[in-house]
């Protein structure tokens, strides 16, 4: 059945993302992405269309703001991939007006891209690397003070000023690694790649799409280096029958068992990405509000970007506020698919 074309302008006046749908300017000759920044067209002369290329059929061609084919993105994210693969390589922080001019943008338009890409800035997405390097060394058994050296913090001071600020758990407990816990995993295909759901005797403490099994084992060990991980198991398949029937079906309620590992903020966060029911979504700037910290937006977006449970934690449920999908950690065509899927008639 084609979307009623009356309510496609309603949602179009809303500036509401539409990620199955686009629609073309007649004067102008061109498409554009629900949600496009351009000046509202006028009624008569909008036509709207299933995907670009039918636009493009018709004779339109793609809006230079918006990008709805997505070529200037991808540009944007290669330029964003770099910068982070040279902060990864990098023992100290790298100016940032060094990454702009290496990625061949002003000073200001590449931190917006970052934090639009990544929901963090260059100096947070270099804080998490360290926090990274800090929990691996703490997991094969470094004193605490060796892991801060080695991962680059100044002093012990920065991580100890906010505890599990960094780790979303104390150095002492991201240096056990899980010691004593058995962790459940499992694997299962589903319609968005590859998934891997692990738990506890508490619940749910990953869900996660990955390439392969060996990359999603990987991070699971990475994030409890001394627990006792277990493959499967009758209760697992329980589990992974339930993480999978939020994408097949998402407007379902489903209430899973779920042990997730966080500071206090990010479980403020998670819970309030886990109040937005299906088809609805909001802003990073919007969820620092729900949680009653409207200043707080970068730390939100680092929050979601430390979401260790897709689907059960819906953080894709999170866009720009000109509508654009913005950065998601399973990829944005994972991201894309579940809004589509949400969007759908129940």
């Amino acid at each position: 059945m084609n979307p009623d074309p009356e309510m496609l302008w309603a949602e179009l006046q809303r500036r509401e993302a539409r990620p199955d749908m686009v629609y073309a300017v007649a004067t102008q000759g061109v498409f554009c992405r629900f949600g496009c920044p351009s000046r509202l067209p006028l009624r008569r002369n909008v036509r709207f269309f299933p995907d670009c290329a039918s636009a493009e059929a018709a004779g339109f061609r793609p809006c230079r703001r918006c990008d709805p084919l997505g070529t200037r993105a991808a540009l944007h994210a290669e330029a964003v991939r770099d910068a982070c693969a040279r902060i990864e390589g990098a023992e100290a922080m790298p100016p940032l007006a060094e990454l702009a001019a290496h990625a061949g943008y002003a000073r200001h338009h590449f931190l917006r891209l970052f934090r639009e890409i990544t929901g963090l800035t260059p100096r947070a997405y270099a804080d998490a690397v360290k926090a990274r390097r800090l929990q691996a060394a703490l997991g094969e058994g470094a004193r605490v003070a060796e892991a801060v050296a080695e991962a680059g913090f100044g002093s012990e001071s920065r991580v100890y000023e906010q505890p599990g600020r960094l780790l979303g758990m104390s150095p002492g407990a991201a240096r056990r690694g899980g010691e004593g816990e058995t962790i459940h995993h499992a694997f299962t295909a589903s319609p968005l790649g590859l998934l891997m759901v692990a738990a506890t005797e508490k619940g749910i403490c990953r869900i996660a799409f990955g390439p392969d099994r060996a990359t999603l084992l990987g991070e699971l060990a990475a994030r409890f280096p001394k627990a006792r991980h277990l493959a499967g198991g009758e209760a697992m398949a329980v589990v992974l029958q339930g993480v999978v029937a939020l994408i097949e079906e998402p407007h379902a309620a489903r209430a899973l068992p779920l042990d997730l590992r966080g500071t206090a903020f990010q479980q403020r966060v998670w819970q309030a990405l886990m109040a937005i029911p299906p088809g609805e979504t909001t802003t990073y700037s919007g969820l620092a509000e729900a949680i009653g910290q409207p200043r707080a937006v970068r730390a939100v977006a680092a929050a979601c970007a430390a979401n260790p449970a897709a689907l059960a934690v819906p953080c894709h449920r999170v866009i720009g506020k000109d509508g654009a999908l913005t950065g998601y950690r399973w990829g944005l065509p994972r991201k894309r698919e579940l809004l589509a899927r949400e969007k759908a008639p129940a």
